[in-house]
């Protein structure tokens, strides 16, 4: 696959992977590739666990499914991220931003658009939208064959100093590496972020990873084989647009967008329900 292929065809996966374990060698290449990401001073501060007992992907997933639920019910999910909530295909064409809702039951989509609303959130907590996610969301992180944690080695990453700039940008070079390979490998791939949504989580996380004091976990991913033919979750949404070129590329100055590049930035699909929209 040539790299722009790759980079056109990556995805977040929203829905479930195949059981078959991820093989040595496939794993060995996503670590290898991320180790060819650019760092400061070729500090390469990224460090990574690789995880495929059953007991610890279905603690995981306990923690990441609870959390979903928490975050949803008590409304500080909604609150946080309403911005990026689509309900319509002109709603998404006109930010080409966000994520579209285009499938939900048919009980949910009345109060779709009130979700933001306090009346709204008592309908979803009645209706059981934050439980019916969060079982989902721990169904798809217990099915993972592989889990594949991040962490930053303190030394370089001391947040309020420039050394903490340079150790994330290279830690998100280090993951799109990894992301396109997944892609030519025929494996997905998605952030499971809810456990950072709710206080105390996170650090179940760290210590079921026995992270030393010396390294910060900064992300856990859910990693497997694609089915050829993929199921959608029953609540799952889409993020296919991209902002017009002209809305995020200036020519000399910021005052003067670039011209005549706009075209659609091609299809892709964010975060499913094990991750936060981005």
């Amino acid at each position: 696959m040539e790299l722009r292929e790759a980079i056109a065809a990556r995805r977040t996966t929203n829905g479930p992977f195949l059981p078959d374990p991820v093989s040595a060698e496939h794993q060995r290449v996503l670590v290898e590739v991320a180790a060819r990401a650019p760092s400061q001073l070729n500090s390469q501060p990224w460090r990574f666990v690789l995880v495929e007992s059953r007991d610890t992907i279905e603690a995981v997933a306990a923690i990441s499914g609870r959390s979903m639920r928490t975050a949803m019910g008590n409304g500080t999910f909604f609150e946080r991220y309403k911005r990026y909530f689509r309900f319509s295909e002109q709603e998404m064409e006109r930010t080409r931003t966000g994520m579209f809702f285009d499938k939900l039951p048919a009980p949910l989509r009345p109060f779709s658009r009130s979700v933001f609303t306090r009346w709204g959130q008592a309908a979803m907590n009645v209706l059981r939208v934050p439980a019916t996610l969060g079982e989902q969301n721990r169904q798809l992180v217990a099915g993972s064959p592989l889990l594949l944690g991040v962490m930053l080695d303190r030394a370089e990453y001391r947040p309020g100093e420039l050394s903490a700039f340079y150790s994330l940008f290279s830690m998100g070079a280090a993951m799109e590496n990894v992301w396109l390979t997944t892609t030519e490998l025929g494996l997905g791939l998605q952030f499971i972020s809810f456990p950072m949504e709710v206080p105390g989580a996170w650090e179940e996380i760290v210590d079921l990873l026995a992270v030393p004091d010396d390294l910060e976990l900064m992300a856990v991913y859910r990693v497997g084989y694609l089915p050829e033919q993929a199921r959608r979750p029953v609540i799952d949404w889409t993020s296919a647009q991209r902002r017009h070129v002209s809305q995020y590329v200036f020519r000399e100055t910021c005052r003067t967008p670039q011209e005549g590049w706009d075209g659609d930035g091609g299809p892709g699909r964010g975060p499913g329900p094990a991750g936060t929209p981005t």
